[in-house]
């Protein structure tokens, strides 16, 4: 029953993340995502059989953070006004999309429990887990993908913001070894303990502003 409940939320956060980073290079003058039909909604076009059914399902039955991904949205950064900049921008868009729909979940939770009269027991139960894992799933992959490492969208971040030359560096390391440090966190279990304090913290401030 739980898994009917995480898949479908799983499945729309990781493809409005995706759709994020293509909207908002097509917003700043980069149409790859859209001809190459990836600025849409349908999760058949962004499914990728590791990140998005493997690693979820991996996470799911070991107890691990639950965290997925697409395949990543095409992006040409020569065809983006300020490229480096500008490639920050479409980076950023994914985590502040999942951080959005985290909070948009919370408000519905916030009016089913001024409303929650209103609900059978049974409703009620399903209800709140619906809108628990959508909060906790959308932190969640804000978090991990904010991580400084690329190919995550904070690896991305990071190289927009340094000097041109230390960007240079970090990248050329991260390119290489990159995925081989994220593998690493995942495989050994250290992954629960960078994302979990922090995703504990996103959803306090979350928590107080609303």
């Amino acid at each position: 029953m739980e898994l009917l409940i995480f898949i479908p939320i799983l499945f729309f956060s990781i493809v409005l993340h995706e759709f994020a980073h293509g909207f908002v290079a097509y917003r700043l003058g980069d149409e790859t995502a859209y001809l190459s039909g990836r600025l849409t909604l349908n999760p058949l076009a962004h499914v990728d059989l590791v990140g998005t059914i493997g690693i979820p399902l991996l996470c799911y039955f070991t107890g691990m953070p639950l965290f997925g991904w697409a395949k990543p949205v095409p992006v040409n950064a020569l065809r983006l006004p300020s490229p480096r900049k500008d490639m920050g921008k479409v980076a950023l868009a994914g985590p502040v999309a999942n951080l959005l729909l985290a909070i948009v979940f919370v408000l519905v939770l916030k009016v089913v429990l001024l409303a929650h009269a209103s609900f059978s027991a049974q409703a009620l139960d399903g209800t709140f887990r619906f809108l628990q894992y959508g909060i906790i799933v959308n932190i969640i992959l804000a978090v991990f993908n904010l991580l400084p490492i690329t190919p995550l969208d904070g690896g991305r971040i990071v190289t927009a913001l340094l000097p041109i030359k230390a960007a240079l560096v970090y990248d050329r390391f991260f390119s290489r070894f990159g995925m081989w440090v994220v593998v690493f966190l995942i495989i050994t279990g250290a992954l629960r303990y960078v994302l979990m304090p922090i995703a504990f913290l996103t959803w306090s401030l979350i928590a107080k502003i609303l």
